[in-house]
């Protein structure tokens, strides 16, 4: 499947070669933008190796842009089409999904991506296509819309300005929008939050920091799998993880977790609602440029002393027990944990929440949040 015209060709990936253009693409698109925090490379590559889990139940395809007047390959673009058989089993109809995307300021090489991630998603007899999502919601996903003038934090997405605008100009519509809340540490939260951990408390429910070590990481690791399928396995283009598959992304993070920023609520010993909040670990990240080689690790541990910041990723719980004001306790106690003796966070971003979300962004802007980026998700028929 080739798309070209005199100056560039878009191609699927299938060669080592075109594998490496593939992962060389952000860095020419961001190479002047000094918001951009260079993801690690090994694992963007990671992700279509053949041991990624998601080819258990879904496929991809990846395709480049090439420079064709350049002496040597010159990547301009990039883009994976893929089919997650979970969401479409879930939702009920053919989406597919196009993510990783990244392009120079082309409007032309922009389509020719999107058209070719198209074409093959028809094939696959897809109906509607929706991203950007980086084969599931648990991965990257989404477009900046608003709020562009400061880098992302952990776990975040970031993009030129110019992509939702080349979205739109390919006849791409607006599925749904999210939101990141800028929430300053030096102002104290209404009592409210405080009484509401002393009736947590008083209705039985136990609170303590997540464990980082040994056995008692695993068990918690696996209640929070347990937790966050059942609280978010009604929301909007979820698919659900295997246990593995939690477990391997819970060890990566596992030495970056700050227990203080992370309290667990628990009734009679089962784990009933979380607060997870980590470190903004993009600060030293952005210093080793996407490679955690020798050098890189020296590097993330000398500018890891400057993390000031923190991201909250979920604040949640169980149904049945928001009633004993759990999420409020949470609420509190994560952000008394920031806010401690000793500890270097000034701001918090929570993120991200979906517009549509009333009962969670009614919290948080009763936390004294104010959103300050915006977020967006597309569709088209195909």
């Amino acid at each position: 499947m080739i798309e070209s015209t005199a100056t560039f060709q878009v191609r699927a990936v299938t060669t080592p070669a075109d594998g490496e253009l593939f992962l060389d693409v952000p860095a020419r698109v961001y190479s002047n933008d000094p918001n951009w925090v260079p993801p690690l490379r090994s694992d963007i590559a990671k992700q279509f190796a053949a041991t990624n889990p998601f080819f258990q139940y879904g496929k991809l395809q990846q395709f480049i842009a090439v420079d064709q007047a350049a002496k040597t390959p010159q990547p301009l673009g990039r883009i994976v089409a893929a089919v997650n058989q979970r969401l479409i089993e879930r939702e009920g109809h053919k989406i597919g999904l196009f993510g990783f995307f990244e392009c120079v300021e082309d409007f032309a090489v922009a389509q020719a991506l999107l058209d070719a991630a198209q074409e093959w998603l028809r094939q696959q007899g897809m109906t509607t296509a929706r991203g950007p999502i980086d084969l599931s919601t648990h991965n990257n996903c989404l477009f900046l819309v608003d709020g562009f003038d400061s880098p992302p934090m952990v776990m975040t997405s970031y993009n030129p300005a110019y992509y939702p605008q080349f979205l739109e100009q390919d006849g791409w519509h607006k599925a749904k929008d999210a939101y990141a809340y800028d929430f300053p540490l030096d102002k104290p939260l209404a009592a409210e939050f405080e009484k509401a951990y002393r009736i947590a408390c008083k209705s039985g429910i136990s609170f303590r920091p997540i464990r980082t070590k040994g056995e008692g990481f695993e068990q918690d690791a696996r209640s929070l799998y347990h937790l966050l399928n059942t609280t978010f396995s009604n929301n909007w283009s979820f698919t659900p993880r295997s246990e593995a598959e939690f477990l391997e992304e819970a060890k990566s993070l596992q030495s970056l977790v700050d227990p203080d920023v992370f309290p667990i609520a628990e009734y009679n010993g089962e784990m009933v609602g979380c607060f997870m909040g980590l470190p903004d670990y993009n600060i030293p990240l952005k210093q080793v440029r996407g490679k955690l080689n020798g050098l890189g690790i020296l590097k993330f541990l000398w500018y890891r002393r400057q993390i000031d910041q923190g991201r909250v990723i979920v604040i949640c719980s169980l149904p049945e027990y928001r009633r004993k004001m759990v999420p409020l306790a949470l609420i509190y106690l994560g952000m008394q944990g920031g806010i401690q003796k000793g500890k270097p966070y000034k701001r918090a971003e929570l993120s991200w929440v979906y517009e549509d979300n009333g009962p969670s962004r009614k919290l948080i802007e009763a936390s004294g949040g104010k959103i300050y980026k915006t977020y967006r998700i597309y569709e088209k028929a195909l």
